[in-house]
């Protein structure tokens, strides 16, 4: 009996200490966190239309300090003080060493997208050197100003090769005069840069106030050769829509321009060169322009037989009422390994 009441005390005791004592719930796991994935930043356009008469022009200044990614950001930084906020409307940038210039157009993106900004076109071409040790990158830019500044219009100038830079800057000068246009920027294309300063004081004191940029199209040159090509603003009014100044200059008055980014042709046969004529097409055609309103082609190869079957090409494509002026660069390559020509145009905007 006192056993089975011992029994019957120590089993009552548990049960009361059990009811006493909260049960503690074990800890709930805590969600693992969701894996962000970051959108890409959207690709340039292939073209963008702008008013002529607020077009603006700059050249980022060299610099040699840290690699592509830090100088593409620099230069777009200080292009953007340049022109005071002013949207970019293209962007053509020149890159010299071992960098991948597919990064230039992501930067961009990334750069002015963070801003909110519109994208403007981008063409990146690798040039073979530039005029300051450690520099990779110099871009050109042209943005739409919020003020009219070229009421007349603009022209266009296409480079014409000779042997020495002094006579081709002497040879662009005389054409703008000739045209009564003021040169708001001039891009030169020489085989050495030795004394890029002697070329840099000469075009300064020919062309006052203009943007200048010098590039070694490649690492090698075959020959001596130099072309300097540049866009003025034309002082006489009442000109026509487009007319031509000569073989390598055209007046433009237009209301309105549209600039397209570089497109590519992988390979050098007719099928490959026309699809991305097609390519180029489409992407003034969703502007509202045709190829019969182009004013400028330049065409990018890293040999000049592949450039000159493009622009003869191109003729099939411009028609015969297009009043065109073209320049052929000799570079020392494009954002792609497998492209073998770029093509890029300006044309008259809807």
């Amino acid at each position: 009996m006192r056993r089975s009441l011992a029994l019957i005390l120590n089993l009552a005791l548990i049960a009361a200490a059990q009811t006493a004592t909260p049960r503690i719930k074990p800890p709930k796991k805590e969600k693992e966190p969701e894996t962000q994935i970051l959108p890409l930043p959207p690709e340039p356009p292939a073209a963008v239309v702008a008013e002529t008469g607020k077009l603006v022009f700059h050249v980022s200044p060299l610099s040699n300090k840290g690699l592509l990614t830090q100088q593409v950001r620099d230069a777009l930084k200080a292009l953007d003080r340049a022109n005071g906020g002013a949207a970019f409307v293209k962007l053509r940038a020149f890159v010299a060493g071992t960098g991948d210039l597919r990064r230039v157009a992501t930067i961009v993106s990334e750069e002015l997208t963070d801003k909110k900004a519109p994208l403007p076109a981008v063409t990146t071409i690798q040039v073979g050197a530039l005029p300051m040790d450690g520099a990779q990158v110099v871009i050109e830019s042209v943005s739409a100003d919020k003020k009219t500044v070229n009421p007349n219009g603009l022209a266009f100038f296409a480079d014409r090769q000779t042997q020495d830079p002094h006579r081709a800057l002497k040879q662009l000068a005389a054409s703008a005069s000739s045209a009564g246009a003021t040169m708001l920027t001039v891009t030169c294309y020489l085989s050495s840069l030795d004394q890029p300063e002697g070329v840099r004081a000469a075009a300064a004191a020919a062309f006052p106030g203009a943007a200048l940029n010098f590039v070694q199209p490649t690492r090698l040159a075959v020959q001596s050769d130099a072309g300097c090509e540049g866009i003025g603003r034309l002082g006489r009014p009442g000109q026509a829509a487009v007319s031509v100044l000569d073989e390598s200059g055209i007046a433009v008055a237009a209301p309105k321009l549209v600039f397209t980014s570089m497109q590519m042709a992988f390979g050098n046969q007719e099928q490959d060169l026309k699809l991305a004529f097609d390519r180029l097409g489409r992407a003034i055609e969703s502007l509202n322009a045709r190829y019969s309103d182009a004013v400028t082609m330049s065409f990018y190869s890293l040999g000049r037989s592949a450039t000159e079957a493009a622009k003869t090409l191109s003729r099939q494509f411009l028609g015969s009422s297009a009043h065109t002026v073209s320049s052929i660069e000799v570079i020392e390559g494009l954002p792609s390994l497998d492209a073998a020509v770029g093509i890029e145009l300006v044309a008259l905007g809807p």
